[in-house]
């Protein structure tokens, strides 16, 4: 899928669960639901106590249920995965009939019910996470997500958005969300008017002067989580707070730092000389809007900075508050789990790859420096982008302050 240079992607592959690991969602799975999202860190903010309590008697309700189950069990005993569930991380297929809740959310509970929260036993919580990949990630690398992969996600983003994620299953999760970089780093409440859990390539395509509220540069079959979209009140599916929380994780954060550099790179090599969207048509805007060539570019490079700033911040807030007992062994343990650096093609690219295509493509080669220095790895990638296209320094200026606007920003709230 790519167009070649330093700059060329190659990515990762998925499937879809049989009735039978369906069966087990009332075999030990805990529940959710909950509360609103509150603090002073604004939606990367996460409710710390009573959390798997609250939203498993929540879902409970939701569902007509009379009793709480699962979550309830002891901090000291652990749950044990099924084998049935077990079996999906080996039938990506099957995985992910067995998440997808349906276009009509008729199967929720019972995908929901395959996602337990607490302690799993043994191996337990890494399979999870191989399931939740399997269930979201393309069939093959570099192809489009469909819509049922992308309904899967939807599942796991609501499953997770109070309820804790079990211990082990952080990278697996945070391999889903970067399959889906655009649609988690782009995240505002742009799809709150859709009515189902996801959208179809051809939804999400851009309009006539070349505007989508899902992005810039997409592939057109690939399908976007609709998170947005919010089948209860109790229930909401922004993917903030599972994103703050897989941050705790070494291995997660180090996918999810890769996968929003990775994106910096693709983004930044499909632009103009100018540093615009080589798509946007002003003459075809509705409504007399004010936009440039520049306006979303700027607002998308934002996100990514805003992205890796608040991931800087979880990795401090983990230190402050003990969930980073040793920063030293996790910034190592970061460092090891990172694929490299990211750099951008010499010339412009056309090409337009799925998301799958985006954090999977090739490094340019091993990471200089501090690798928690994200600011610096900001500019050098803006930096050597904008001088291999030679553009102008009044926008090279305006784009690097940008960045940095962003990345504070996210520093500072946590905030996507």
């Amino acid at each position: 899928m790519s167009d070649g240079g330093a700059g060329d992607e190659g990515t990762a592959g998925q499937g879809g669960p049989s009735d039978a690991a369906a069966q087990t969602a009332e075999e030990g799975s805990s529940m959710e639901g909950g509360p609103s999202a509150a603090g002073a860190v604004g939606r990367f903010a996460r409710l710390r106590e009573h959390r798997v309590l609250a939203s498993a008697v929540a879902l409970a309700l939701a569902a007509g249920a009379v009793a709480v189950p699962l979550a309830l069990v002891g901090s000291d005993s652990c749950t044990e995965l099924p084998t049935a569930t077990r079996a999906l991380a080996k039938n990506p297929a099957a995985a992910t009939r067995a998440l997808d809740p349906g276009d009509d959310m008729s199967h929720f509970y019972a995908a929901r019910a395959l996602l337990p929260s607490g302690t799993l036993c043994g191996d337990g919580g890494r399979v999870l996470g191989q399931v939740v990949d399997a269930a979201t990630r393309a069939t093959a690398p570099g192809r489009p997500h469909t819509t049922a992969q992308a309904r899967a996600v939807y599942t796991v983003t609501v499953a997770y958005h109070y309820a804790d994620v079990p211990p082990g299953t952080a990278p697996g999760l945070a391999r889903m969300l970067a399959g889906y970089v655009v649609d988690t780093t782009g995240f505002i409440d742009h799809d709150s008017g859709v009515n189902t859990p996801a959208v179809s390539g051809d939804l999400a395509a851009p309009d006539e002067s070349g505007y989508s509220p899902y992005g810039r540069f997409l592939d057109p079959a690939d399908a976007h989580p609709a998170f947005g979209f919010e089948y209860t009140a109790s229930l909401p599916a922004e993917p903030s707070p599972l994103f703050a929380e897989l941050a705790e994780d070494p291995e997660a954060f180090a996918i999810l730092y890769d996968a929003e550099r990775a994106y910096l790179a693709h983004y930044l090599e499909r632009l103009t000389p100018q540093g615009g969207d080589p798509d946007f048509h002003p003459e075809k805007e509705r409504g007399g809007t004010s936009s440039t060539a520049t306006t979303w570019p700027d607002n998308d490079l934002q996100g990514i900075a805003r992205v890796i700033g608040a991931l800087m911040r979880a990795r401090a807030s983990g230190a402050r508050d003990g969930t980073v007992s040793d920063l030293a062994a996790f910034d190592a343990a970061v460092h090891r789990h990172t694929r490299g650096a990211y750099r951008t093609a010499s010339r412009q690219l056309t090409s337009r790859p799925p998301m799958s295509g985006i954090a999977g493509r090739p490094v340019s080669g091993a990471l200089c420096g501090d690798p928690m220095d994200g600011r610096h790895e900001l500019f050098t990638v803006l930096e050597t982008w904008a001088k291999a296209r030679k553009v102008p320094a009044g926008r090279v200026s305006a784009m690097r302050q940008n960045l940095d606007d962003a990345y504070v920003e996210g520093m500072h709230s946590g905030a996507l």
